[in-house]
């Protein structure tokens, strides 16, 4: 599993538990061991650039995607489809700040948020309730589950 991480900020990035986190999601999602994944982090006036470019929206956010070829979760009963995953672009400065507004570490926030990016990738949305219950309920468990070290199956 290729993971390219490119922090392109002055802020210091955990970049090897990041690319760890990126891995762990893509291999619990049954995404093919030969796909490519680039997470970048840039400041918010960068990301404030492509919120307005590809979401018509004023202001940096924390976290977008951008697919390629829409891979999808794999499972048991077939091979994952090689190919390219797509790019996750974060913000350190808006994770550091939803940090300190929810009480945990900005390392923390950005594992949530790589997490949250990666399953968008992966066709997961939370535009409706029951969408939004799913794909948080598996973030959470996915980033609990790379903490804890688990090597199961993502609940």
């Amino acid at each position: 599993m290729s993971v390219e991480l490119l922090n392109e900020t002055d802020v210091a990035v955990p970049e090897r538990d990041l690319s760890a986190l990126a891995r762990y999601v893509l291999t619990r999602m049954r995404i093919h061991p030969a796909a490519e994944l680039s997470v970048i982090c840039v400041d918010a006036g960068a990301m404030s650039e492509l919120h307005v470019r590809w979401m018509d929206e004023e202001g940096p956010t924390d976290v977008l995607s951008f697919p390629m070829d829409e891979l999808r979760p794999g499972n048991p009963d077939e091979d994952p489809p090689e190919g390219l995953l797509g790019d996750v672009v974060l913000c350190p400065e808006v994770a550091a700040a939803q940090a300190a507004s929810a009480g945990h570490s900005a390392e923390q926030e950005m594992r949530i948020l790589l997490a949250h990016g990666i399953l968008h990738l992966l066709g997961f949305d939370h535009a409706e309730p029951e969408e939004e219950a799913v794909m948080f309920g598996l973030q959470r468990s996915l980033v609990a589950g790379y903490l804890e070290g688990e090597q199961g199956e993502p609940s």
